[in-house]
């Protein structure tokens, strides 16, 4: 299956998502965020002094799972890559408008030039699986080294 192919389902599963990281010392942290895609990263706004953050920049490894439940059918979609936080002004101009299905300004009234302590993590994904019905109803993998 295609990257763009599975982006696109992706979709379909809502808003929601949590993302794993992982700490300095090891231990798994897990939080809610509202991903979406930016070509072929996944995106989601963050504190800067976030424990997401502080964990992305000790270890970049992070799993994303899209909530499982009776509305999406009981279907497991996971992203895992390598993540950064990207906190520059010109990246948060460039995602502050036309990325996001919600207003940024909720959670950073300042904007894009006014808001030091929001960023953005940016994950290159380097498998994608999805599982259809806890994968009783078909499985898709994707890999960056197979490209599909």
């Amino acid at each position: 299956m295609e990257l763009s192919e599975l982006i696109e389902r992706s979709k379909q599963y809502g808003m929601w998502a949590h993302v794993a990281t992982v700490s300095e010392s090891g231990r798994p942290y897990v939080t809610p965020v509202h991903p979406c895609w930016d070509g072929d990263r996944l995106v989601a706004m963050v504190g800067t002094d976030s424990t997401k953050a502080r964990n992305v920049a000790a270890n970049p490894n992070v799993s994303v799972h899209w909530q499982v439940g009776e509305s999406t059918n009981f279907d497991s979609f996971i992203v895992w890559g390598d993540a950064v936080v990207r906190d520059d002004i010109d990246t948060k101009r460039r995602l502050w408008e036309g990325v996001f299905d919600y207003d940024l300004g909720e959670f950073a009234p300042g904007g894009p030039d006014d808001s030091p302590t929001t960023g953005f993590l940016e994950i290159t994904p380097t498998k994608i699986l999805w599982l259809g019905q806890f994968g009783m109803a078909g499985r898709e993998t994707w890999t960056a080294r197979s490209g599909g």
